[in-house]
């Protein structure tokens, strides 16, 4: 064990290190002593799964390949035994896979090795600083966040934030990426985000609705077409390919492409080359392309719909967007936010969203998801007459929920939970009141004990 202090004294933090390799597990010891951290260290997952259930710490860095237990395994532990602590995992080279997997299962967020220790010490001190393991400064403007030139997306769920930092991970590069999530969840929003901090920024960002263009006329969308390539193109016309030269093209709903149209995306990806419809001129397709779908696309490929050469091309990276009834807790944020951006299109006040009515849609399934939302908050700012919306403007516009669907969605809060009132109340975005009413409402008083 290693342990190193600030200038006055005071730690800068308490920091486990699960590491099996020698060299790397001192190097890392000394060099997070050196920055004013207490470091202590386990050789193995066993070892690392044993201190975090023993000893407080700031911060637990950990392998994600070790000799026992995985690092998928600490984290696990950790999340269960202190779950305000932030996880960073180290993954070795092409393990981009097992990362997104770990901040999936509530890790902060992921290093490469092999990684600077300058670039390690600015996620440490970010972590700590203002992961969840600080609690977060409370603030609006670190609930939302919003990249130069793109909208904001607001949240602070872990499952949000987890994708959030995939997002920024990866949007410097010029990987392909796929976004996954139901209908309404915000894939348009995460692929501007991506593009605004990506180096193409500068260039267009072009989205194509794979679902709303008729399969014949796909193609001609795509890659444009020649003069005279069919009746009527009495001049050439270039298509989405073509127009986003120099930025991002999203592919929305991509699995919605016949099977003819999804091998010449598959050319792209692969040669980066095209041809216009009617044309021989081979033309360089100078883009980033970001896919999205709220269907399944590896069920797809297994029955034969989807290319599983394509899919494997799109799958470089994918981040999975969680649908709104899985973050809950965002829904009260959410709606602030959305209300605002609302008033200001129909130049209005953005009214006060009280704390009943924020509880109240917390409490909805919302099948479709944040854009289900905000027309529900559209049509509640137009019908309001005064500077609130209280529960009595919401509820007559929200649908009739089935019983059996809001009792399975407490029950499995509550099982999440391990019984937790307190926990199953704040993942559901409802207060503790709330959660008690609804507990005696559905008969779930012993789910899954009771306390």
């Amino acid at each position: 064990m290693a342990a190193g202090r600030v200038a006055n004294g005071r730690s800068a933090g308490r920091i486990l290190v699960v590491e099996d390799r020698d060299s790397l597990r001192r190097m890392l010891e000394r060099a997070l002593a050196a920055e004013g951290y207490e470091v202590e260290s386990a050789a193995l997952g066993q070892g690392g799964i044993h201190l975090v259930g023993e000893h407080p710490y700031d911060l637990v860095l950990t392998d994600l390949k070790l000799p026992d237990a995985s690092g998928l395994e600490v984290l696990a532990a950790s999340r269960a035994a202190q779950p305000a602590v932030p996880v960073v995992v180290l993954t070795g080279y092409g393990t981009v896979g097992a990362a997104v997997e770990a901040m999936k299962l509530g890790a902060y967020d992921f290093l490469e090795k092999p990684g600077g220790i300058d670039d390690l010490a600015r996620l440490i001190a970010r972590a700590i600083g203002r992961g969840e393991g600080s609690g977060g400064s409370g603030k609006e403007e670190d609930d939302l966040f919003a990249p130069p030139g793109a909208p904001p997306i607001a949240g602070r769920h872990p499952r949000t934030r987890a994708a959030i930092r995939l997002l920024q991970r990866v949007a410097p590069t010029e990987s392909t990426v796929l976004l996954t999530g139901e209908s309404g969840t915000g894939k348009e929003l995460f692929a501007r985000a991506l593009h605004a901090l990506s180096p193409r920024r500068a260039g267009p960002f072009l989205a194509v609705n794979c679902a709303a263009i008729p399969e014949q006329l796909m193609e001609n969308e795509l890659f444009g077409h020649e003069k005279g390539a069919f009746t009527g193109a009495d001049q050439r016309q270039a298509g989405r390919f073509e127009l986003a030269h120099g930025g991002t093209l999203l592919l929305d709903e991509i699995g919605e492409l016949s099977l003819a149209v999804q091998g010449k995306v598959l050319r792209v990806l692969e040669e980066r080359t095209f041809e216009r419809v009617g044309g021989g001129r081979t033309l360089k397709a100078e883009v980033r392309l970001v896919a999205a779908t709220n269907r399944e696309l590896a069920a797809m490929v297994a029955q034969g719909a989807f290319r599983a050469d394509l899919y494997f091309r799109l799958d470089v990276f994918p981040i999975e967007l969680p649908a709104l009834r899985e973050r809950a807790s965002d829904i009260p944020l959410l709606a602030r936010h959305l209300l605002a951006g609302i008033a200001r299109r129909h130049r209005r006040e953005p009214p006060r969203l009280d704390d009943e009515a924020a509880e109240l849609l917390a409490a909805e399934p919302w099948p479709g998801n944040v854009r289900e939302l905000g027309n529900v908050l559209e049509r509640a700012l137009i019908l309001a007459d005064g500077p609130a919306l209280a529960a009595a403007d919401i509820r007559p516009l929200l649908r009739p929920l089935a019983g059996a669907a809001e009792r399975e969605r407490v029950r499995q809060a509550l099982i999440a939970a391990d019984g937790d009132k307190q926990e199953a109340a704040k993942a559901l975005g409802w207060s503790y009141r709330l959660l008690l009413k609804k507990v005696r409402e559905l008969d779930l008083g012993g789910v899954p004990k009771y306390r």
